[in-house]
């Protein structure tokens, strides 16, 4: 490879801002910020989402959707319930 065409390529930390978890991975991102983790000095990089908070990974988003049909059910049965069908 040619030098000084391509990023630096070096371990970065990951912080999940919704839970404080961190992760370590290889990245060509810079940062400003640096973060001590296990005696070593790393660029630190700010997420958003990650595995650890998002609905899909975590499982939340099935409840989302399971509360969301036992209230539509819940709606229904309650403007038929004052009603009674005779046969």
């Amino acid at each position: 490879m040619k030098e000084g065409v391509h990023p630096e390529y070096r371990e970065v930390v990951f912080l999940d801002q919704q839970t404080g978890s961190k992760f370590i991975s290889r990245s060509t991102l810079t940062s400003r910020e640096t973060v001590e983790l296990d005696g070593k000095t790393y660029p630190l990089f700010k997420c958003d989402v990650t595995s650890e908070s998002h609905p899909f990974y975590t499982g939340a988003q099935t409840r989302i959707v399971e509360t969301g049909r036992v209230e539509k059910f819940r709606a229904r049965f309650a403007r038929t319930a004052g009603t009674v069908r005779k046969a």
